[in-house]
């Protein structure tokens, strides 16, 4: 059975330097309000993404997904443009859970009982090379260390308990493969680190019973497919991967899957789309641009409902039996939008998306 789930991010409704303040001291100050509005804004999030029908709901991600991690790590100061190596790395005393995590296996029992049934999570871990991309300056090993406290964040926050678990840990690669990078030539000792590094991470969640995924923007470096403890593989909708002949064989080959990513999170592509598929006349790039600037400030004065913008649930549907079709049912577990919506102009226009993905998914898993 395909189960819908979700990368993580949404749009943040609220104060968000309060919302950052309390997840930087939640734990460690009792009573702080601002840990208390931190605990209430994810726990409001997972709930919102539990009722829309998602099955495997991301933590909810409202922090950037490289700070929230290096942010933790000893040895790592943060500089203009970017980050330094000052020490050797190692987890911070007492920051080995991230905090949405443990929100999450806090109020378990509520979810529970919102759900009527024990809930899954997915949780979402920035990977080393993006992490490393971060760094103006770095070497062939920085993979390794990098890897190293992963793997130990992975192990602190794979839960399970009577009323929910961790049922997917997703290992986010966004920066591999956009670039040519001399670092992961073929054959060189920091390609061989960093599939190490994602091999230690992994294995740590298959070790604790969580499926893995890993999520990527770009295929074209097949790296990927040689680590061994990789179950999910998944992209953007556009990606070869999910047209190409030989990923089924692949598939096959090497015992992974795929998560179908049945709609677009790029919300000027999805403007693009609509005007496109709605007007009579084929347009130039200019006036497409101009149209779609004209969107954004008629969604943002109130006058257009983003929503109108969406990929309907059938179109979602129609491309999720299209995947089926194409790799067979035994090798696509989840479906879910191809990235996070932290971009979407509004939060409700979000929640409708995660809506439609579960909808489709369901319909035609039913």
């Amino acid at each position: 059975m395909v189960k819908s789930c979700d990368v993580g991010s949404l749009p943040f409704v609220g104060d968000v330097n309060k919302f950052l303040e309390g997840a930087s001291c939640f734990g460690s100050l009792t009573n702080d309000l601002r840990a208390q509005y931190f605990e209430e804004k994810i726990v409001e999030g997972f709930l919102h993404k539990m009722q829309a029908g998602i099955l495997a709901p991301n933590y909810p991600q409202f922090r950037d997904m490289s700070d929230m991690f290096l942010s933790v790590i000893d040895g790592v100061e943060k500089v203009k443009g970017g980050y330094m190596e000052t020490g050797p790395l190692s987890l911070q005393n007492g920051k080995d859970i991230l905090p949405e995590v443990e929100v999450i296996r806090k109020h378990s029992q509520d979810f529970y009982e919102e759900l009527g049934s024990q809930f899954k999570v997915r949780i979402s871990i920035t990977g080393p090379y993006t992490l490393a991309s971060q760094f103006p300056y770095k070497d062939k090993r920085i993979f390794s260390r990098l890897g190293g406290v992963l793997a130990q964040i992975v192990e602190s926050n794979v839960f399970s308990n009577k009323y929910g678990s961790v049922s997917l840990v997703a290992l986010d690669e966004p920066v591999f493969g956009l670039i040519d990078d001399p670092l992961m030539d073929r054959g060189s000792d920091a390609r061989e680190n960093l599939h190490k590094a994602w091999e230690l991470i992994l294995e740590k969640a298959s070790s604790k019973n969580a499926r893995t995924c890993m999520h990527i923007h770009n295929t074209r470096d097949e790296l990927f497919w040689e680590i061994k403890p990789l179950d999910i593989i998944e992209s953007h909708t556009k990606d070869p991967i999910y047209e190409a002949k030989r990923t089924k064989q692949l598939l096959e080959s090497t015992d992974k899957f795929l998560n179908a990513s049945i709609t677009t999170t790029d919300f000027d592509q999805l403007i693009r789309n609509h005007l496109i598929a709605s007007s009579p006349q084929k347009m130039s790039e200019t006036t497409i641009n101009e149209k779609i600037g004209e969107a954004w400030k008629n969604i943002k004065e109130g006058k257009v409902n983003p929503v109108i913008f969406l990929k309907s649930t059938d179109l979602m549907r129609k491309r999720l039996i299209k995947l089926i079709e194409n790799f067979g049912s035994n090798r696509i577990t989840y479906s879910g939008p191809e990235c996070g919506l932290k971009g979407f102009p509004t939060y409700e226009c979000a929640l409708e998306c995660l809506r439609r993905v579960a909808d489709a998914t369901k319909t035609v898993t039913a």
